[in-house]
């Protein structure tokens, strides 16, 4: 065996023990203040919602991505990120809006967190 002959073996063992180890949730805990229920397969707030928003972008596209990562971020910021995926949100609205014509945009975007 030669001098790194034991990196084949650690390198399993650690691959062993890393698929062996069970995900852990990333939650805050503070979700469970609030009323949840089952909705098409996910967990969802039942009436409390989080918000958005976004300005001052070139587009409306770019509004609204950044009017969804603010939501997410303040989501992923109270609750974990397990709650702070757009995708799984229910009740979405995002309203979007133009400064004048060839202006900026701005988007408002609500849901209630899903996981």
């Amino acid at each position: 065996m030669n001098r790194l002959g034991w990196v084949k073996p650690a390198l399993v063992a650690a691959a062993v023990f890393a698929c062996a180890t069970p995900a852990l949730a990333d939650e805050t805990g503070v979700a469970a203040i609030h009323e949840q229920q089952r909705e098409h397969g996910r967990t969802c707030f039942v009436d409390h919602y989080h918000y958005g928003s976004s300005s001052g972008k070139a587009t409306k596209k770019a509004a609204l991505a950044a009017g969804i990562k603010s939501w997410a971020d303040f989501t992923d910021f109270e609750y974990g990120s397990d709650w702070a995926h757009w995708g799984r949100a229910s009740s979405k609205s995002a309203k979007c809006t133009q400064d004048g014509p060839g202006g900026p945009w701005s988007c408002d975007i609500s849901a209630r967190p899903c996981r």
